[in-house]
């Protein structure tokens, strides 16, 4: 099974815990490689076991989820973070982005809600669901700030040179939330097309995966509320 998605539970909740594994196990692609029940003992975790993906709570003791998300996406920028959160948590929900999550997981989802965000994150195409990503869209304008549309840099304005008309047009229904298939709707394509172009776009501007795509675009007020 080597190319099981490698993943790290971490939760200061036991139960919770043992329903995910259970939940991910009884997928044949996907593998529990080990347990934390707080931010520290996650960060040893991942220096030894290096996950694909840590399925990360934040609210936990001795250190929170978002400052474990920063020093492991430093320490290993190839393994990826899903964060379990509430929307009644927006302030910390928006700090473990800031850190470097790739994604939301809320943790009243439903069991295939949560096996497709975990593979969605680990391979960096549809990192959020529709739901939590139209959510996220209404949440992020006021986070960044009325200051928060300032001018490309150098790196930025090259890299948004670089892209294509068509890549362009991806890029911003990337940023308005749209899926893969909705994409492929607006802009009369198939589906693999619009996958190859939104891993050329994520390519071109550096970004980790789609949900940094999305910042990045309403960062630049490249697209509207």
């Amino acid at each position: 099974m080597t190319d099981a998605i490698r993943v790290l539970l971490v939760d200061d909740q036991e139960l919770i815990r043992v329903g995910f594994r259970m939940v991910l196990e009884a997928e044949g692609d996907i593998v529990v490689v080990g347990e934390a029940a707080d931010g520290r003992a996650a960060i040893m975790q991942s220096r030894s076991l290096a996950p694909d993906l840590v399925l990360m709570d934040i609210r936990m003791p001795e250190l929170d989820g978002i400052a474990a998300t920063e020093t492991i996406v430093r320490e290993h920028p190839q393994t990826k973070v899903l964060v379990l959160t509430t929307f009644d948590l927006d302030e910390y929900a928006f700090g473990a982005i800031r850190a470097g999550a790739s994604g939301f997981l809320l943790k009243d989802a439903q069991r295939q809600e949560m096996i497709s965000a975990v593979r969605a994150v680990h391979r960096g195409d549809a990192a959020l669901s529709p739901r939590v990503t139209r959510m996220l869209l209404e949440h992020v304008t006021p986070h960044l700030g009325p200051s928060a549309t300032p001018a490309p840099d150098a790196a930025e304005s090259a890299a948004l040179a670089s892209l294509t008309e068509r890549e362009r047009d991806v890029f911003l229904a990337i940023g308005r939330g749209l899926t893969n298939a909705e994409i492929a709707q607006t802009l009369y394509v198939g589906e693999s097309t619009v996958k190859t172009h939104v891993g050329r776009v994520l390519t071109k501007l550096a970004a980790r995966d789609r949900i940094h795509a999305v910042i990045l675009a309403h960062r630049l007020g490249l697209v509207g509320d």
